[in-house]
């Protein structure tokens, strides 16, 4: 898989022209890794509740709450018919996922503080468990992205 193909190294702006390059292919098989774990919770097979152009809507979302428009574009670009949730002022009440965007927008922000009251809801609103499971494991990943993507823009001297 070459760098242009990896979210991470793309969103990073590391090239295979840039400096950083040769540092990163060392961590190749990190990269790879990573970029195999985005597919997964992103472009699954098997999508239960949450089809490719939401958990891309969602990812986008989450990208923009953490300050990081270009990860927010590139999932955007996803996002079909759910591009209105990308909006951080967007409820999802107009889709019926109130619930989701909720949790999602509390999971992504104060992971801490998350209780049983918030499962509780999405329980209520219709959301079996193995669909929480998918949306923890979508916020869990972009949590992990945007922060390995925030330190390789520091390395080469970003600073965003």
């Amino acid at each position: 898989m070459s760098i242009s193909e990896q979210t991470i190294l793309r969103a990073a702006g590391i090239g295979a022209d840039t400096g950083l390059a040769s540092v990163v292919a060392v961590r190749g098989n990190i990269m790879g890794m990573s970029q195999k774990a985005e597919d997964a919770v992103l472009r699954p097979k098997e999508t239960g509740a949450f089809s490719h152009a939401l958990r891309a809507a969602l990812a986008a979302r989450v990208a923009g709450r953490a300050k990081d428009q270009e990860l927010a574009d590139y999932y955007a670009e996803a996002a079909g018919e759910y591009a209105d949730l990308v909006r951080l002022d967007a409820t999802g009440g107009a889709q019926g996922l109130e619930a989701v965007v909720t949790f999602v927008d509390r999971v992504a922000n104060q992971t801490r503080d998350i209780a049983q009251e918030d499962i509780k809801a999405l329980q209520q609103a219709g959301v079996c468990d193995p669909d929480i499971v998918r949306l923890c494991e979508l916020v869990a990943f972009l949590a992990y992205q945007i922060r390995v993507v925030s330190g390789l823009r520091l390395m080469k001297g970003d600073g965003q």
